[in-house]
C-alpha cells in the first residue's frame, strides 16, 4: 500500500530546516514550519490490508515493561527497536498518517480506513526519525527542568539574554507597578526590585515578576514592530501577548500579531528575528523560499538566530 506519511515536530522540540508547511491566509501562521517528510503518495483505499511489521504494537498496558517514552493520552504501545513508546492515536478525516513529536511525546493521526497494522508499519518505517526526535524533545525538557526558577529573594532569571536577580524590597511601591529595574554602574549587574516582603510566597513573587515582564514585553515588542514594519512594507493592526508553551508567535492576514512574552528571556537579536518573522507573514502567509527571503531582507542571519532559539529553552516557571 502506498501512502503519504507526514512527520511534524513541535516548535520548541526540534529543527525548523525541513520542508515548510503552507499556512492558510485566514489562519495564524506559526513561527516555524512543522518538520515534514514524505514517503510514497496517498492512494485509494487498499483492497487488502498492509502486512504487519515485525514488532506489532498493542493496547496500552498489555506490555509488561514500562514505556521509556509515553504520551499522557497514550492508548497504545509499540516497540521501536529496543525502545517502548506509548503514543496517542486519533482518527481523523485525512488522506495520510501524521506523526507529531512534541514535549508530551508521540501523537499519531490516521484516517479511519487505515488498519492498526498499517499504522504499525508506518511507525516501524519511521522509527529512526521518531526515536531521534523523542530523544531531542526529552533532552530539551531536561535542560528546561535544570533551569527552573526558584521563586525567592535572590532568584535569578534570564532577561534580554543576561542574568537578572530578583530583590524583594518591601519599602518601595515603585509607582504602583510593583517592580523596578536597576543596574549597578560599576559591575553592570542588573536587579529587579520587587515591592514584596521577604516572607512573600513563591507564587506572589512569580506573579509580580511575570506582570513586570509582560509590561516590558509589550513595550519592547511594539518598538520592534514599529521598526521592522516599514522596512518590510507591511502594516500591523494589533499586538497580543501569548503565554503558549509551544509557539513563539503567530500572524494573521488582518495584521494582528501574537508574540510570547517569554521571548524577553532571550537576547534582543533573537527577539528581532521572531518579530521580523511574524511581520514577514503579512507579505507571505507560508514558509516558502519567498517567505524566508523576505525575513532575510531585514534579518540576514535569521538561520543562526532561529537555531539559537530552538537550542536554548526558556526556563520553567511553574
Amino acid at each position: 500500500m502506498q501512502r503519504l506519511v507526514q512527520l511534524a515536530l513541535d516548535l520548541w522540540g526540534g529543527p525548523a530546516s525541513a520542508a515548510p508547511a503552507a499556512a492558510q491566509p485566514d489562519r495564524p501562521a506559526a513561527l516555524d514550519p512543522l518538520e515534514q517528510g514524505a514517503a510514497g503518495k496517498a492512494g485509494r483505499r487498499p483492497a487488502s490490508s498492509s502486512p504487519p511489521p515485525a514488532t506489532p504494537s498493542r493496547p496500552l498496558g498489555t506490555l509488561l515493561s514500562p514505556a521509556l517514552f509515553r504520551h499522557p493520552q497514550a492508548q497504545r504501545e509499540v516497540l521501536l527497536g529496543d525502545v517502548l513508546v506509548g503514543y496517542a492515536l486519533q482518527r481523523a478525516r485525512r488522506r495520510s498518517i501524521g506523526f507529531t513529536v512534541g514535549p508530551d511525546g508521540l501523537s499519531v493521526r490516521a484516517p479511519g480506513w487505515v488498519t492498526i497494522a498499517g499504522i504499525e508499519q508506518a511507525l516501524q518505517e519511521k522509527s529512526g526519525w521518531i526515536l531521534r526526535k523523542l530523544g531531542e524533545a526529552q533532552a530539551r525538557l531536561d535542560r528546561q527542568a535544570s533551569g527552573r526558577i526558584e521563586w525567592r529573594d535572590g532568584a535569578v532569571l534570564p532577561y534580554m539574554g543576561e542574568p537578572l536577580t530578583v530583590v524583594l524590597d518591601p519599602t518601595h511601591g515603585f509607582s504602583g507597578k510593583g517592580a523596578a529595574l536597576a543596574q549597578d554602574a560599576a559591575s553592570g549587574l542588573r536587579t529587579l526590585r520587587v515591592g514584596l516582603s521577604r516572607s512573600a510566597a513563591p507564587a506572589q513573587i512569580r506573579d509580580a515578576v511575570q506582570a513586570w515582564l509582560m509590561r516590558e514585553a509589550r513595550m519592547h515588542f511594539t518598538r520592534r514592530l514599529e521598526h521592522f514594519a516599514p522596512l518590510l512594507g507591511v502594516r500591523w493592526s494589533s499586538l497580543r501577548l501569548s503565554s503558549a508553551h509551544t509557539r513563539w508567535g503567530s500572524a494573521k492576514s488582518d495584521g494582528s500579531i501574537r508574540l510570547n512574552w517569554r521571548l524577553l528571556h532571550y537576547r534582543p537579536a533573537i527577539i528581532d528575528y521572531v518579530v521580523a518573522h511574524e511581520l514577514a507573514h503579512l507579505r507571505v502567509m507560508d514558509h516558502s523560499p519567498r517567505f524566508w527571503g523576505t525575513v532575510a531582507s531585514v534579518v540576514p542571519d535569521y538561520a543562526g538566530l532561529r537555531d539559537q532559539l530552538r537550542d536554548q529553552p526558556a526556563p520553567l516557571w511553574e
